[in-house]
C-alpha cells in the first residue's frame, strides 16, 4: 500500500497535515521556506479581527489538540526568522476541505468566493502606473473567503522547482475556478508547497514534468470538490454578484518598450 504525502486530520475547524521532516514553501502569513513535521489550514469565525496571528494560531492548535510539541519550525539552513509551523486562515469551514492525489503529487483545497478579485482584459479604468487596487487585498484578516491550497509532492524539488510549483498550483486553481465559477481567485489566496528532502530528486516541475502534471490535475480536483462542498446548489458567488470584499483591477499600467 502507499504511504499517504500527509497524514490529514480535522479538529475544532483546523486542518493538520503531518509528514515529518518535510520541507515547505508558504505565501501565506509569515510565509517562506522553512521545515516542520505539520502544516495547518485555520478557519476563522465570521467577523474576525485580530492581528496577533501567531497567538492566535497557538490558541487554535492547543484547543484543537495540535500542541503537541511536533510542530515547531526547524531551519536546517533555511530561513531562520519565523516561528512555529506553516499556517493558512481562510473563512472556509474545513468540512469543506477536500484532498486529491495523482502519482508522486497530493493536494488540498478549500474553496471560498465571497471576496472576488477580477481582472478585466480590457479595463475601463485611465492609465495609473502607481495603480489604486486596494492595500487590504490578501489580508489574511479581512476577507470571508480564500482559496487555500497546500500541494505536496514525494520528490525532492529544486529550489526553482519549489519556486516553480506555487505557480504551477496557481494557475490550476485559476483555470479550474474559471471555468466553474467565472472568478480567476479571490483577494486573500495562499499556496503553500512541500516536497520530501529524502525523495527522488526532481529539478523541474513545469506542467510537461511528473510533478507539474501531477499537481495541476491535483489542484484542479481538490478545488471542484470543495467547490461543489461550499456551494452543493452551484450557486457559487460570480464576478456580477453582491461581493462586499472584493477587488477589480480595472486600472490601465503604461506599457513601453525595455
Amino acid at each position: 500500500m502507499t504511504t499517504p504525502m500527509f497524514e490529514a486530520t480535522v479538529s475544532e475547524g483546523v486542518l493538520r497535515l503531518r509528514r515529518p521532516g518535510t520541507r515547505w514553501l508558504s505565501t501565506g502569513w509569515d510565509g517562506g521556506r522553512s521545515r516542520a513535521a505539520t502544516a495547518y489550514n485555520v478557519t476563522v469565525p465570521k467577523g474576525f479581527a485580530r492581528t496577533d496571528l501567531a497567538a492566535y494560531r497557538d490558541e487554535r492548535l492547543a484547543r484543537a489538540g495540535f500542541a503537541d510539541g511536533e510542530d515547531g519550525r526547524g531551519t536546517e539552513g533555511l530561513a531562520a526568522d519565523r516561528d512555529g509551523p506553516p499556517t493558512l486562515f481562510t473563512g472556509v469551514s474545513m468540512e469543506h476541505a477536500r484532498g486529491a492525489r495523482l502519482g508522486p503529487v497530493v493536494a488540498y483545497a478549500t474553496v471560498g468566493l465571497s471576496n472576488p478579485a477580477m481582472l478585466p482584459i480590457e479595463p475601463t479604468g485611465a492609465d495609473d502606473s502607481e495603480g489604486s487596487t486596494p492595500e487590504a487585498a490578501g489580508s489574511p484578516v479581512d476577507p470571508p473567503g480564500t482559496v487555500n491550497l497546500i500541494v505536496g509532492a514525494t520528490r525532492r524539488l529544486g529550489p526553482g522547482a519549489a519556486a516553480n510549483l506555487v505557480a504551477v498550483a496557481a494557475e490550476a486553481k485559476t483555470a479550474t475556478l474559471l471555468a466553474a465559477a467565472g472568478v480567476p481567485g479571490t483577494t486573500s489566496d495562499a499556496v503553500v508547497v512541500a516536497d520530501d528532502p529524502d525523495g527522488e530528486p526532481a529539478e523541474f516541475s513545469g506542467s510537461a514534468t511528473a510533478v507539474g502534471g501531477a499537481a495541476r490535475a491535483c489542484v484542479r480536483d481538490a478545488v471542484r470538490a470543495s467547490l461543489r462542498s461550499r456551494y452543493p446548489d452551484g450557486d457559487v458567488p460570480g464576478p456580477a454578484a453582491d461581493a462586499e470584499h472584493g477587488v477589480v483591477t480595472d486600472d490601465r499600467a503604461e506599457v513601453f518598450d525595455p
